[in-house]
């Protein structure tokens, strides 16, 4: 495998969105806004800036709006144009020159494994990545990179993880390690939400993947598990046997947009970096001094 070989990023977004009802009855959690565009807009970017052109969205048939955000829109931008509004119109042209973006429909939500198999027919025989939408890593791509770097110099899968604090490791795929050099660990074993006693580790998988594209075959014959899904830390388990997997521990995991209180700190801390830094800060501490803290 070598790093100009992971052409395409593979994004899941056919789930249900249940941790932030009501506001997913009708727009997709993917398309909520943080700052001042939508979270899959952030994720897609996040790919791009590591080097990679093709995506593919899984959807389902009730998510055709994640299709139309980045779908050109002409009249749009003819009324923009019209108006002389450059900056705005450049932004929106953005959208759609980003990369070749596709997309495949999962009928039915069952689980993230099955999700990424449908993608299979659009990836072809070549190891790719896998952004998962609901994590943000607002880091120019360079998770993403370094984890095709470690890719390519093994040969296997790679995972992201990073150190889990408390009891939260059940709540996460879990990697158990024979061997660390520095960031990178060798994964003897991987556990979906674990008891907190049997955690094989401290490391959960945060949302990042680097795939050998044997992994089709290892999700094919994947059995469905905890909660009747198809389970792709499953099908990584089988890779172990097989060809093994690399982890790549990471200190930054940026934001969890699926959480209301994460998706809110995003806002505020992806702000905060930005033009308007300073005006956000003000309004910041006065609304903390009008409010008594």
């Amino acid at each position: 495998m070598t790093a100009a070989c992971v052409r395409t990023a593979v994004i899941p977004a056919a789930g249900l969105g249940t941790r932030v009802l009501p506001a997913t009855k009708a727009v997709p959690k993917e398309l909520l806004t943080v700052v001042d565009r939508p979270a899959i807009q952030w994720v897609v970017e996040e790919a791009v800036a590591a080097g990679i052109d093709e995506i593919v969205i899984v959807t389902s048939p009730h998510k055709k709006t994640i299709e139309d955000h980045f779908a050109q829109m002409t009249d749009l931008e003819s009324v923009l144009e019209e108006k002389g509004e450059s900056e705005l119109l450049a932004r929106v042209r953005q959208v759609n020159e980003l990369a070749n973006v596709r997309f495949v429909s999962q009928a039915s939500p069952l689980g993230l494994g099955h999700a990424i198999s449908m993608a299979a027919p659009l990836v072809g025989d070549e190891p790719f990545a896998v952004l998962l939408p609901d994590d943000l890593f607002p880091d120019e791509g360079r998770t993403v990179r370094r984890m095709i770097d470690v890719a390519e110099s093994v040969g296997e899968s790679v995972v992201s993880l990073t150190e889990a604090v408390g009891e939260e490791i059940t709540k996460y795929g879990c990697a158990g390690y024979s061997m660390r050099d520095g960031a990178v660990v060798v994964v003897d074993r991987l556990v979906e939400k674990p008891v907190f006693e049997r955690a094989p580790s401290n490391l959960r998988i945060n949302g990042r993947y680097v795939l050998t594209p044997d992994i089709f075959d290892k999700l094919a014959c994947t059995e469905p598990g905890r909660g009747g899904e198809i389970q792709i830390t499953d099908a990584l388990a089988l890779q172990i046997g097989d060809r093994g997997l690399r982890g790549l521990v990471v200190d930054d995991v940026g934001f969890d947009t699926g959480s209301r209180a994460d998706w809110l700190r995003a806002n505020v801390e992806l702000s905060l970096r930005g033009t308007d830094g300073s005006a956000v800060a003000a309004m910041l501490e006065a609304a903390l001094e009008s409010n008594g803290f």
